[in-house]
């Protein structure tokens, strides 16, 4: 596991915020629907900040894509974008702090920062690795 994939992970979870990032492309059939069976589904899937700043930027970023959906760890429902809306329930004031936020760089007034997300393979396997660090070390100690 590289420098990189554990320092992002620390960062998102040091925001005391995080949860998983669906990205549905627009080209191409968002939903798999219509592909030859066995074709994967095309879309990208990331861990993610879930501060309204960072959904919103990441939202920015992916501003081309047919339709973003965010849960949290336990896949529960934050929010979906899609088509210009964003739907969800979301805490009181973090819509519009998303809005807000996003409103601006749409319009160019403000380019989106940078988005902590890392893709979901990546950040697998950094948790696979910690569990069985822990699983080691409790051992250690059953023989010790």
């Amino acid at each position: 596991m590289d420098k990189k994939t554990i320092d992002m992970v620390n960062r998102i979870m040091d925001t005391g915020r995080m949860g998983y990032a669906c990205v549905y492309p627009s080209d191409g059939d968002a939903m798999g629907e219509g592909k030859p069976m066995g074709k994967e589904n095309p879309r990208e899937e990331y861990l993610i900040a879930t501060t309204p700043e960072n959904m919103a930027d990441f939202i920015g970023k992916h501003c081309d894509a047919h339709k973003i959906t965010v849960t949290d760890v336990a896949d529960r429902p934050i929010l979906e974008a899609s088509g210009g809306l964003i739907n969800g329930s979301l805490e009181p004031g973090m819509r519009t702090k998303i809005i807000s936020r996003l409103a601006q760089i749409q319009k160019g007034e403000k380019t989106a920062g940078e988005v902590l997300q890392i893709e979901r393979s990546k950040s697998d396997a950094y948790f696979a690795a910690e569990d069985r660090a822990v699983a080691m070390a409790e051992y250690g100690m059953e023989l010790g």
